[in-house]
C-alpha cells in the first residue's frame, strides 16, 4: 500500500503550525511525518525494484523524506523561544513540492490516442473471362 496522504498531511500540518507560530507543535508534527515518509519511500523503492511503479514515485518520495528530515533537524536545533530558521520552513515547502510532482506530471501528461490501422481488405482477383478460341476468331471476323 502506497499512501502518500499521511506524510503529506503531516507535513502540511507542520507547515501550518509553523506559520501560526507554534514551533513546538510544528516540530512534533514533523517528527511524526518522518516515519510515515520513510515508509512511503521504502514502499516506493521496493515497488520500483519489482517493476510495479515508475522511477518518479520512488525519487520524489525519497527526496521528500530527505527534506522532512532536514526540516526536523534544523527545527530541533533552534534555540527554544526563538523563531525557527528559514531553512526549516523551506525544507517543509520543498517536501510538499516533492510530494506534488507526480500529481502535476500526471495532470500534464498528454492524452495518448491509439489509432489502430484499419485492416486492408484483400481484393478478390477478378475472374478471368475465358473465351474459347473459336469465339475469339468469330468476333474478329
Amino acid at each position: 500500500m502506497q499512501s502518500r496522504l499521511l506524510p503529506l498531511t503531516l507535513v502540511t500540518a507542520a507547515l501550518a503550525a509553523a506559520a501560526l507560530g507554534l514551533g513546538g507543535l510544528a516540530l512534533w508534527l514533523g517528527l511524526l511525518a518522518v516515519p510515515a515518509a520513510a515508509a512511503v519511500a521504502f514502499v516506493a523503492i521496493s515497488d520500483l525494484l519489482e517493476g510495479k511503479t515508475t522511477f518518479l514515485f520512488a525519487a520524489t518520495s525519497t527526496l521528500a523524506l530527505a527534506f522532512v528530515v532536514i526540516g526536523c533537524a534544523v527545527r530541533s536545533n533552534a534555540v527554544a523561544g526563538t523563531a525557527a530558521p528559514p531553512l526549516a520552513t523551506w525544507a517543509l515547502v520543498a517536501a510538499l513540492l516533492a510530494y506534488s510532482v507526480p500529481a502535476v506530471v500526471w495532470m500534464l501528461e498528454p492524452v495518448k490516442v491509439t489509432r489502430t490501422k484499419p485492416e486492408r481488405r484483400r481484393r478478390r482477383p477478378r475472374p478471368a473471362v475465358e473465351l474459347e478460341p473459336v469465339e475469339v476468331f468469330e468476333r474478329a471476323a
